[in-house]
């Protein structure tokens, strides 16, 4: 495995810069790796479900391995910065949920304050609330017969007997007419 200083850089490099954002989902990644016994994950043995879309995100991606593309990461938007890591291969799991800091921080006294800290010291340990999804699927594709792009099946409509996208389908919605 590589030290946690290397997997710090790999993180950075990825997002593209030092932040504390970042910060938090690279001590996020680390406690997960240390409570589960995680590595980087070359499939979908990791998944990851974000309850946020921030900076940290992309820490998991570098270090974990998780990825939209591989569909082991997984947003459920709470706008919390809150982690529900799973490790296909043991069953285990656990929801890192980030504990209030100090008031009144600057944003390099916040960067400073998190890459001080312990993982432990950071997040709350709680269960998961949210089962284990299913391994990505691989759907078949077809064309949309209003617009002529190649859409999954499982974002097609049937109108009209016509295969349609979600962009080329009205919604039914009575309400919001």
């Amino acid at each position: 495995m590589l030290e946690e200083k290397q997997l710090w850089e790999k993180a950075v490099s990825f997002h593209g810069h030092a932040c504390g954002g970042l910060t938090i989902g690279y001590k996020a990644s680390l406690y997960a790796m240390e409570l589960l016994g995680l590595t980087f994950s070359e499939d979908e043995q990791v998944v990851c479900i974000a309850e946020n879309d921030a900076c940290g995100v992309d820490a998991i991606q570098a270090i974990l391995g998780c990825s939209v593309g591989k569909g082991n990461l997984l947003f459920h938007m709470r706008g919390k910065q809150a982690f529900s890591f799973y490790n296909r291969g043991t069953g285990q799991s656990v929801r890192l949920v980030l504990r209030e800091k100090p008031k009144g921080m600057t944003r390099e006294e916040s960067f400073d304050y998190y890459q001080s800290r312990e993982p432990r010291d950071l997040f709350d340990v709680k269960e998961t609330a949210i089962a284990l999804p299913e391994q990505a699927r691989i759907f078949d594709s077809y064309v949309c017969e209003g617009c002529g792009e190649t859409t999954g099946a499982n974002w097609i409509r049937l109108v009209g007997g016509k295969k349609l996208c979600l962009d080329c389908c009205r919604n039914y919605d009575r309400f919001h007419v």
